[in-house]
């Protein structure tokens, strides 16, 4: 009894990976291409794209990993993905040619499904279910591209009405990540020579528009990359990808109230964010480093100096993976199973 009292007590003070000091667990790079899409679906499954026409893929947590190119354009970056399984997953370029490719054989085989014009560039991808997604695209004619698919991804169409963009606004592509899509609706922010938040509204028909100056602006490299829904408001991440440690306007909280700046911010231009609901977790990543923040946005602290282009919660909630530049890809250790 005595040996089985010792041996309960030495369990439960045995030193953990606690959710208040989350850790990187970086996989050996299998390629060399600069990685800003990322679509993980669970704890096992996630994939990537990026420079180069590459993509990857793995289903066993990134012991392994499979990769190749995208419609064998191997001089095109791919920085938006977005997966449903193991099987089916839809790409997006960054500049020309300004294509979506689909495949539904695990990568093997890849259909360009849509193709638009020489002067479209597209920046973000982003899925409200395994039906009806959106891609977004930078303005053409003083108006925003958003196309739209309502079959999973086969066929695509302008969306109806667009918003309407001033001179000089941008969209940033450093992450897909500053577009998102639910049943609720559809919006998106930006920079440039104005940052903002453009909303859908479904009972109005019409884009809403909501200028964010907290936010760094007025320069082609300054302005929101990255925005995702926590609880009831948008926390938003970015600044100025020239200067990497900057945190003047680099994160603003968006709600039915005034706009709020955190606390305590990021250590420097971030690109991506993501938000772990089951564990109460944000993360924001940059080519300078990461940060955590356990009280929704309000207030981060250092995760790492090591630096990434994006990072995403998986689709079943339970695992944050990360990539980079090199072909690096990592994982939150304390999400492990």
């Amino acid at each position: 009894m005595r040996k089985l009292l010792i041996l309960m007590v030495a369990i439960w003070f045995c030193p953990k990976v606690s959710a208040q000091n989350p850790a990187w667990d970086e996989f050996e790079p299998v390629v060399k291409a600069s990685l800003r899409g990322l679509s993980p679906v669970s704890s096992k499954i996630c994939w990537a794209s990026g420079s180069n026409g590459t993509w990857l893929k793995t289903t066993n947590g990134g012991q392994t990993w499979e990769s190749g190119l995208i419609g064998g354009l191997d001089t095109v970056d791919f920085r938006s993905i977005h997966a449903w399984d193991a099987l089916t997953a839809i790409a997006a370029s960054a500049g020309q040619p300004a294509v979506i490719y689909r495949t539904s054989n695990g990568g093997k085989s890849w259909e360009k499904v849509h193709q638009e014009g020489s002067e479209a560039f597209f920046d973000a991808i982003s899925f409200s279910d395994k039906k009806n997604g959106y891609v977004l695209g930078d303005p053409l004619g003083g108006k925003w591209m958003v196309l739209e698919t309502k079959d999973g991804g086969v066929t695509w169409k302008s969306m109806d009405p667009l918003p309407e963009a001033v001179p000089g606004e941008a969209a940033f592509a450093a992450s897909s990540s500053s577009l998102i899509a639910s049943r609720e609706g559809i919006g998106f922010a930006t920079g440039g020579s104005v940052a903002r938040w453009h909303y859908f509204s479904k009972e109005k028909g019409e884009w809403i528009h909501q200028e964010l100056p907290e936010m760094a602006q007025g320069e082609p490299s300054k302005g929101v990359f990255a925005v995702v829904k926590v609880k009831d408001y948008l926390v938003m991440v970015g600044g100025d990808y020239t200067l990497l440690d900057s945190q003047e306007g680099n994160s603003v909280l968006v709600g039915d109230w005034p706009n709020r700046v955190p606390k305590k911010l990021p250590l420097g231009y971030r690109s991506g964010i993501a938000f772990g609901e089951k564990m109460d977790l944000l993360v924001a990543v940059g080519p300078s480093g990461a940060d955590f923040s356990r009280d929704f946005g309000y207030t981060w602290e250092s995760l790492s100096d090591r630096g990434f282009h994006s990072v995403k919660i998986a689709a079943d909630g339970q695992s944050i993976w990360a990539s980079g530049s090199g072909g690096r890809l990592a994982k939150l250790k304390f999400f492990e199973e």
